[in-house]
């Protein structure tokens, strides 16, 4: 697996850009685990819902059943992530795997925020993976925005590749002007950076 930065130029101590950690074919298979029917109404960290913030909808996988061969590929590329670039003190994956749909019926969008939040599992995100479900001509706006350092950078677009980032970055996925965005969330668990 190749990490390091995509042409986007994702990258830096707290970001990463990982192509190809997932085929078309597996993302097509991905989605179809969490298919649209199977889903709620995206929220924040407590379950709030509030449109203006984020409207998505969501489902989550198991990761022992159906989904366990993605789970498999998650922790392969987290811990080689981790490993090789953020050295974090990483000690669960403490939530599902998230897919996340983000139509421009509604015009989807989650407005700009960070993982870390109040919640029992939400304070110990310490990192963050998100990967690329769909075809990058499927959708018109919907970036999913970084900013690290100041500025917002767009990351891949490309199906099946995955960004990696600290959960205290700042983060947002612009508004779906037309059709439909599909993404995997992963956050990876750890105690509080000191």
């Amino acid at each position: 697996m190749d990490i390091g930065a995509l042409e986007s130029g994702v990258s830096g101590p707290f970001v990463l850009a990982v192509p190809g950690v997932f085929s078309a074919e597996e993302c097509s298979r991905i989605e179809a685990l969490g298919r649209p029917e199977l889903t709620d109404d995206g929220g924040l960290v407590g379950g709030v819902v509030h449109h203006n913030i984020r409207r998505a909808d969501i489902a989550w996988l198991d990761d022992r059943g159906s989904g366990r061969w993605v789970m498999d590929r998650v922790v392969d590329t987290v811990a080689s992530a981790n490993r090789r670039h953020f050295h974090f003190d990483l000690t669960e994956f403490g939530e599902r795997l998230q897919v996340a749909h983000y139509s421009a019926e509604v015009t989807g969008h989650y407005d700009w925020h960070s993982d870390i939040g109040d919640g029992q599992l939400a304070a110990r995100r310490k990192l963050t993976m998100v990967v690329q479900l769909s075809d990058p001509d499927a959708y018109e706006g919907g970036a999913l925005e970084l900013n690290a350092s100041g500025r917002a950078v767009a990351a891949p677009r490309r199906q099946g590749d995955a960004v990696l980032f600290a959960s205290f970055v700042p983060h947002r996925v612009a508004p779906v002007t037309y059709g439909r965005r599909a993404s995997l969330s992963v956050w990876i668990h750890g105690p509080a950076f000191r």
